[in-house]
């Protein structure tokens, strides 16, 4: 039997849905960081440079960036391990990563990047100090075995750090709700020329899961003193969790 997923509020086969999620993101690379300006007030950015300190990525160091985009924390993080340190920028989509690769570029940055899925991350066993992912971990499929994954190849005593929309407090859901369904997909016609992909990633975020859920899931990875960090009343939420 086919294994389904969700994509968005639409059930689908679990292929079709790697392959849904692969058009969004062709089709918004090119304008992703305006947009994400634009629909986020630019709080994605006070958000990142939350996570980056968090990291707290050191000389030396050996960090992942797991679907890295257009390369916002693979930039820090690269800039903060410095040349003795080793800082990998990855993607499942091709898109995504050539603007991304291209930007650090532009910084004077060289840092391998490739074309990988979280769920089979082509890494040894204990290779990283970080590991990171931004707003990629609602779009696997099996966020199980991403999460499973990114344990294996944290060394001891290294940090994943998991930022991600998630649930706002209940005072907020309405007008969340309007905004989300209303002006994103209107936002995203407007400037990206692309409303259904903006309906997916307001539909994408309300089926991840909470900030407990996630949680939960992140131990039963095998992650230790995990926690997480509500921003923007939760809007977004970042997620730490240490490999023992």
């Amino acid at each position: 039997m086919t294994n389904t997923t969700h994509f968005g509020y639409k059930t689908v086969n679990e292929d079709d849905k790697v392959k849904e999620v692969a058009k969004v993101f062709h089709s918004v690379a090119a304008k992703y960081d305006v947009m994400n300006d634009l629909l986020s007030g630019g709080l994605h950015r006070i958000w990142k440079a939350f996570t980056i300190a968090n990291a707290a990525v050191r000389p030396g160091m050996k960090v992942l960036d797991i679907a890295g985009g257009t390369g916002d924390l693979a930039k820090a993080f690269a800039k903060a391990a410095g040349p003795s340190g080793e800082v990998w920028l990855t993607d499942i989509n091709e898109s995504m990563l050539r603007v991304g690769r291209d930007r650090l570029l532009n910084k004077g940055l060289v840092t391998p990047t490739l074309i990988c899925d979280a769920e089979k991350l082509p890494f040894p066993d204990n290779y990283f100090d970080r590991v990171s992912v931004a707003f990629g971990l609602r779009n696997m499929t099996h966020k199980d075995v991403a999460l499973s994954e990114m344990r294996r190849v944290l060394k001891p005593g290294g940090k994943l750090l998991v930022l991600e929309f998630s649930k706002v407090a209940p005072a907020l859901q309405k007008p969340y709700d309007f905004y989300s369904f209303t002006v994103l997909p209107w936002m995203g016609q407007k400037v990206a020329n692309d409303s259904e992909s903006y309906r997916y990633l307001a539909e994408s975020i309300r089926m991840h899961p909470d900030q407990e859920t996630l949680k939960t899931m992140m131990q039963a990875a095998g992650l230790e003193r995990v926690q997480y960090y509500n921003l923007t009343a939760g809007v977004a939420a970042l997620h730490t969790g240490i490999k023992m």
